[in-house]
Formats: C-alpha cells, sequence, structure tokens
C-alpha cells in the first residue's frame, strides 16, 4: 500500500487549507484513513479518522474546525483545515489501517504564520 498526501504550505491564521492523499495497492474495503500531524519538537498526534462507512472520530484541539472525508472510489482522504492557528503548524500525515496494518504517506507540511 502507498500513499500521496499533498496540498500543505504557508497560510495565514485564521485561514484555510485543504490536504489531500490518495492511496494505492493492495486496499481491502474494510479500513480507516487518518490524519496525523508531528510539529517541531513534539511527538505525532492524532487529528482524525474516517471509516468506510463514513463514521468519523477527531480529538479536542480540531473538532469544530477540521474535516475529514474520503473519496472510496479512488481511495482518497482529504482534510479541510478551518480557523488554522499557528499551533497547528506541523507536518500532516495521512495513515491507511486495515487488517491489523498501518501505512504511512510521506507527509505534508503545513505552517501557518503572519
Amino acid at each position: 500500500v502507498q500513499l500521496q498526501a499533498s496540498g500543505g504550505g504557508l497560510v495565514q491564521p485564521g485561514g484555510s487549507l485543504r490536504l489531500s492523499c490518495a492511496a494505492s495497492g493492495n486496499i481491502f474495503s474494510s479500513n480507516s484513513m487518518e490524519w496525523h500531524r508531528q510539529a517541531p519538537g513534539k511527538q505525532r498526534e492524532f487529528v482524525a479518522q474516517i471509516f468506510a462507512a463514513g463514521s468519523v472520530r477527531y480529538p479536542g484541539p480540531v473538532k469544530g474546525r477540521f474535516v475529514i472525508s474520503r473519496n472510496n472510489a479512488n481511495n482518497t482522504v482529504y482534510l479541510q483545515m478551518n480557523a488554522l492557528k499557528p499551533e497547528d503548524t506541523a507536518v500532516y500525515y495521512c495513515a491507511l489501517s486495515q487488517r491489523g496494518d498501518r501505512y504511512w504517506g510521506q507527509g505534508t507540511l503545513v505552517t501557518v504564520s503572519s
């Protein structure tokens, strides 16, 4: 399984950005797709998760600002990030979990700064 993330960049505080991640390879219908992030000097943290049936999960810091969605037809997951804050600055990684395995994409840098 390979994942290719894109869409990162520089955005001002309060702005929006949309990340995309396309998965390819041996993908089973029952899986979850996720976004994680790692800020400089910090551990990687979970951002959002969406299951194949559409249910979603967000931790506290991004709930209400970020929206995860997916297109099962082309195995792509999206992360719409709104009301961005400087503390959202991080490398964002997409992941796909299936049958006990987790596969990672290469990461895309999001910088929130004026």
